[in-house]
């Protein structure tokens, strides 16, 4: 199987399968376009086919905290219709229902649930009843907040209203924060599978079934399913999965884990990625999940993104996965002030701004080189790579001084470099891991370089440690691109390359 199934940061995976095609979605955060959708035939290599948030409105990403925003989204087909649940959380809508009659969309705008909850998913019984279930909460009247575990209503899709009570379902082994809960219809059981301990190292997947959907649900004689948990295995932090049967007639689980990288697999540098795994039930009707491993292919990747004045100019390079911060990358970009250029304007903050007027792209391989073209003839901006608004790594063009400065919580450390070309100006980030694991505690070395009187010039290397999803404990991963601190910088062309490394 191919591992990581999906690179760079996208996790939280949901899949369904509609004949012979496979759809699987991922969590996005505050990051927009939201909630991408990927497209398979045989559940080997997925193509991005579209994202469900692409319109103002459909997600309320304004004002979300950072690590808020898109978590957790359920795929699913019924009656004709393509299904997404969702929750946009800590500080947005809510959680959603988004329905397309195709999975390309257009998507609704969405139905905001009366439910208190996240990490919801939806099914159907024979008889119609759609039931949401989720990790549900309990809000007193004094707005604090109760985790209940694993909770489920019954619920009227079209409007939203729940149809029942909440009823709370089985809630794990003990693992702390039982969470992504999905029900299957499989011969004469509905089967409930959940994660629990944590979405950290103790991450781990667990299962149980019964008669109904509504339960009551008999624990899984070989919980958990799937954990990394004490183990030197290089995919670690693995669970929050979903079943699908594959062409063959065999199962599948999709799932998140991290690739971390030290002596004590300590720092992911790309966050929570989607990984798979195979799946066999047993004759007594309960399933089991190998180990999650790594692919032992490590291609190249090559990816260009420039805005040639010859055709309509774009943003979909990179097949697609082109974000911005809480808004859209058309907000931030104007392909038409200049012809052949990407425009970006700075409104004075920089990469320490919850909406900075930044686009970029997922660190997707564990070596990268991430190069971008600039005029910065009329504003101050640069490269940066970011974690979110207190962690990041920023290269900064301000005529002709070159300014790399690392970003990390309150702490800020820089280095400066004077260029002699005050002209157009070639930045780069790379991030350089080790070729062994076994000693040393960092995952890489990021470098801030630029390109001066014929060669690369590096004007810091520091500890890619700082910038993994456990120093950060952020959801999301490295995001790296252009960015405008002031005036503005126009991009001509944004080049990654990249490749992971034999382990």
């Amino acid at each position: 199987m191919r591992n990581p199934l999906i690179p760079g940061f996208h996790p939280d995976p949901s899949i369904v399968r509609v004949g012979d095609d496979y759809y699987l979605a991922t969590s996005s955060f505050e990051y927009l376009p939201g909630i991408p959708i990927f497209h398979s035939t045989e559940l080997e290599t997925f193509d991005l086919l579209t994202h469900v948030a692409v319109r103002d409105g459909q997600l309320n990403l304004t004002e979300v905290t950072t690590g808020g925003g898109a978590w957790a989204p359920t795929i699913r087909h019924h009656e004709g219709r393509f299904w997404l649940v969702v929750s946009d959380m800590l500080g947005g809508r809510g959680t959603i229902l988004f329905t397309a009659e195709r999975p390309e969309g257009p998507w609704s705008d969405g139905t905001v649930l009366d439910v208190l909850g996240i990490d919801p998913d939806i099914a159907w019984d024979d008889e119609g009843t759609c039931y949401v279930t989720m990790s549900g909460f309990l809000l007193d009247e004094e707005h604090n907040l109760t985790h209940l575990g694993i909770t489920q209503v019954s619920l009227d899709p079209d409007t939203g209203s729940p149809t029942s009570d909440v009823r709370r379902l089985w809630s794990g082994t003990g693992g702390m924060f039982p969470e992504a809960p999905h029900l299957y219809h499989v011969g004469d059981w509905w089967y409930l599978m959940i994660a629990e301990g944590g979405t950290e190292r103790g991450h781990s997947i667990s299962i149980a079934r019964a008669r109904s959907p509504r339960g009551p649900f008999e624990p899984g004689p070989n919980n958990p399913l799937v954990t990394a948990r004490g183990t030197d295995r290089p995919v670690q932090n693995t669970g929050h999965g979903d079943l699908v049967q594959g062409p063959d007639g065999a199962w599948t689980v999709v799932l998140l884990g991290t690739r971390p990288r030290s002596m004590t697999r300590a720092f992911a540098p790309m966050g929570r990625e989607t990984f798979c795994s195979p799946v066999t039930w047993g004759a007594d009707g309960w399933p089991s999940i190998e180990p999650v491993r790594l692919d032992a292919r490590h291609p190249a990747i090559e990816r260009h993104m420039g805005f040639p004045d010859d055709r309509p100019a774009s943003l979909d390079g990179f097949d697609g996965e082109i974000v911005a911060v809480r808004q859209f990358p058309a907000q931030v970009a104007d392909l038409e002030a200049r012809p052949g250029w990407a425009r970006l304007t700075g409104h004075g903050a920089g990469m320490d701004a919850p909406r900075p007027d930044f686009i970029g792209v997922r660190q997707c391989t564990e070596a990268c080189a991430l190069e971008v073209r600039l005029d910065p003839r009329h504003g101050v901006g640069g490269l940066s790579m970011r974690y979110d608004e207190t962690f990041h790594y920023d290269v900064e063009v301000g005529g002709s001084v070159v300014t790399a400065t690392m970003h990390i919580a309150s702490i800020r450390q820089s280095w400066t470099h004077r260029r002699k070309d005050t002209g157009d100006v070639r930045l780069r980030i790379v991030a350089d891991p080790p070729a062994t694991s076994s000693f040393g505690a960092t995952c890489d070395r990021l470098l801030a370089q630029m390109f001066d009187d014929g060669a690369w010039v590096t004007l810091a290397s520091f500890d890619g440690r700082y910038l993994s999803s456990d120093v950060c404990e952020s959801f999301t991963g490295r995001v790296i691109g252009p960015y405008a601190r002031s005036g503005h910088i126009d991009v001509a062309t944004i080049d990654y390359t990249g490749q992971d490394i034999q382990r």
